[in-house]
């Protein structure tokens, strides 16, 4: 059996390409898996925030287009980057087992946040990450850092910044472990919702790609992201309502939220236990529950 998988060609996207073939190889002797590599508009417009592209995912649009016109069978996204609603005509058809969901601090000067001096310099893409740091340190300078990881690495060996913050699973997987400064705490860096995660998509009506794909499945990464995906639907929010949202699956399921105010200047924190029976429902009543003591407030600050 033949499949096609359509992916970004940034580093990153190539080596999780890679993760799923293996996968698949494993799980279905005989699969083949050529891959078909498109560019986005995340990749095309790389001088300015993703908040300020006017379009909603801006690093998978293409790429399923690419599933939903028949050019490739199914596509491999960093499940972070999915809009909460998946595209009509097609679903997740698998999300393997998750990477570490934490954030990292890198730098060649310094060992980790409370080591940097006053006015130090922190490259990031993101407005969770930014709010995050400004809230631990608010004599902090954040600027923005766009380009792959290994471009974003060689801008800070260059001088520009004294510090980046990425995530550890992407170092990880593309074995850059070790230029890891500091791994940041989950309350301190409550990551977005499905980080360290991949989605696999097809077209809903794709029946047996869905059911080769559905062999990869991690059933404790998958109620997580369930989870997650769900909380940030019934909060309204994506990249441009930077709410950090992390389930772990220990004996059931228990969900830590931060909301903060933009200049990091508030923090709010939400927790919540259930179980894994509805992973989406506890995911929508745990959201609901947040915004009504307190997060909706915050959040608000956002949209204005």
């Amino acid at each position: 059996m033949k499949l096609v998988a359509a992916t970004r060609g940034s580093p990153l996207a190539l080596i999780q390409v890679d993760i799923i073939k293996e996968l698949l190889v494993e799980k279905t002797p005989g699969v083949e898996v050529e891959t078909h590599i498109i560019t986005t508009s995340g990749d095309r417009f790389r001088d300015r925030p993703i908040s300020a592209i006017n379009e909603k995912g801006v690093f998978t649009k293409a790429v399923d287009e690419a599933v939903l016109s028949g050019e490739a069978s199914f596509a491999v996204h960093s499940m972070k980057d999915l809009p909460m609603e998946t595209p009509k005509g097609l679903v997740v058809a698998a999300v393997p087992e998750r990477a570490p969901p934490r954030d990292a601090l890198v730098s060649v000067k310094y060992k980790g946040v409370a080591d940097l001096p006053n006015g130090a310099v922190i490259g990031s893409a993101s407005p969770r990450r930014k709010a995050q740091i400004l809230f631990k340190r608010g004599d902090l300078d954040v600027q923005l850092i766009r380009g792959n990881v290994d471009t974003r690495l060689q801008k800070m060996k260059d001088g520009g910044y004294d510090a980046i913050i990425l995530a550890e699973s992407g170092l990880i997987r593309m074995d850059k472990g070790d230029v890891i400064s500091e791994l940041l705490t989950l309350e301190d860096f409550t990551p977005s919702a499905c980080q360290g995660a991949l989605a696999v998509v097809a077209k809903a009506d794709n029946e047996e790609a869905i059911e080769v794909l559905g062999k990869i499945t991690d059933k404790d990464a998958w109620a997580a992201t369930l989870a997650e995906r769900a909380f940030m639907t019934t909060v309204g929010g994506g990249c441009k309502t930077p709410v950090g949202v992390i389930v772990k699956v220990n004996e059931g399921l228990e969900l830590l939220s931060s909301v903060l105010a933009p200049d990091g200047s508030v923090r709010f924190q939400y927790t919540r236990k259930g179980s894994t029976g509805d992973s989406v429902g506890f995911g929508h009543e745990a959201a609901l529950d947040m915004l009504s003591q307190g997060g909706a407030s915050l959040i608000e600050r956002w949209k204005q």
